[in-house]
């Protein structure tokens, strides 16, 4: 006879993302999770798979949940500026979640794994990509009011903001000051202006 879940699948998925974001993906280990989830091993592996099967199905959620949103705002977004300075925000406090700069899980991830890991690589990139193409479809959106600079355009600004946001969520691990992070917001949206 099979056993019956007493587990919330969504929520141990919660769990383990919110361990391999403040742990990364190597140093934690089968026991962190069994602990961490409050499920037992078998129960894991029967579940979720092995160790990088449940890292995986962590980063897919983390895209649903937490950017697949922001994209989405790009192509509604009344005003454009304060939709990337929004950006910018969900960046910071995404990355300050729980009083410590954890960083960003994508980011994390794809610095630690997808040099050699092409699962997870595919997944940081097709991330990568569609926040480049929202961020882009916003600027042009921009530059066609008027409101940015036609200097550059409008892919090579969204991919200097891009790499400002990667940028953010790596220093904000280190340095998590309000002054810090307005100084770097304030600089990369005065490139957009006119």
């Amino acid at each position: 006879m099979a056993r019956t879940k007493v587990f919330d699948e969504e929520e141990v998925l919660d769990k383990a993302m919110n361990l391999f974001w403040l742990k990364g993906y190597n140093a934690t280990s089968a026991q962190d999770l069994v602990e961490g989830l409050g499920i037992s091993r078998s129960s894991l592996y029967d579940t979720y798979g092995d160790k990088h099967s449940l890292f995986v199905r962590t980063l897919k959620k983390y895209r649903r949940e937490r950017i697949d949103n922001v994209i989405a705002e790009a192509t509604v977004a009344e005003d454009v500026e304060v939709y990337i300075r929004k950006a910018f925000e969900v960046v910071k406090n995404e990355s300050l979640q729980e009083n410590y700069a954890r960083g960003c899980f994508m980011v994390n991830s794809a610095v630690e794994l997808a040099p050699f890991d092409d699962e997870v690589a595919a997944i940081a990139n097709s991330i990568m990509v569609d926040i480049e193409e929202a961020i882009c479809t916003a600027i042009q959106r921009g530059q066609d009011k008027g409101i940015f600079t036609m200097q550059h355009s409008a892919r090579a600004l969204a991919r200097f903001i891009m790499n400002s946001f990667n940028g953010l969520r790596v220093t904000i691990k280190i340095d998590s000051g309000k002054k810090v992070f307005d100084d770097i917001v304030n600089i990369c949206l005065s490139t957009l202006k006119r």
